[in-house]
């Protein structure tokens, strides 16, 4: 009896230690410049998704900050605060990454295909990685720190 007790233990646990893993990127991430914070979340389709949350500077001349370097000018009105950020990651257990999202930069208006992941067991510092033409080389990398939301 006591030989089944721990394969049925692990087997009983094993689905969830495995399911736990996609939502280690779910939180509240401080840019690597430190001048915003990043709510990434689950949507309802199961894909991570990204919004900003927080800016050091809500405020440009007097009105809420918007997304003037964008080309399109209807978007280029809308609101830095709660812009969607990072889209449609989802989690490969093979890769031990979230892949086949994107992540837009306000800072030119520009949208890049990303993945994410974490490195040595550290789930406090995520890093990823924007690149174009579906080439992983060509592309820049950035770390955000976790941490609590701020006010």
């Amino acid at each position: 009896m006591k030989k089944l007790l721990l394969p049925v233990t692990l087997l009983l646990f094993l689905p969830i230690f495995l399911y736990a893993q996609p939502d280690r990127i779910i939180g509240i991430w401080l840019t690597e410049e430190g001048t915003s914070q990043v709510e990434i979340y689950e949507s309802p389709n199961g894909k991570f998704q990204g919004k900003i949350v927080w800016l050091d500077e809500p405020m440009e001349n007097g009105k809420p900050k918007v997304d003037d370097e964008n080309p399109d000018p209807k978007l280029a009105q809308r609101p830095i605060m709660g812009l969607p950020l990072v889209k449609n990651f989802k989690y490969s257990s093979k890769k031990k990454q979230w892949v086949d999202g994107s992540i837009y930069d306000p800072d030119n208006g520009k949208t890049y295909d990303c993945f994410a992941w974490f490195e040595k067991g550290d789930y406090n510092t995520l890093y990823l990685k924007g690149y174009v033409m579906g080439i992983r080389a060509l592309g820049r990398s950035t770390v955000w720190k976790r941490e609590k939301k701020r006010n």
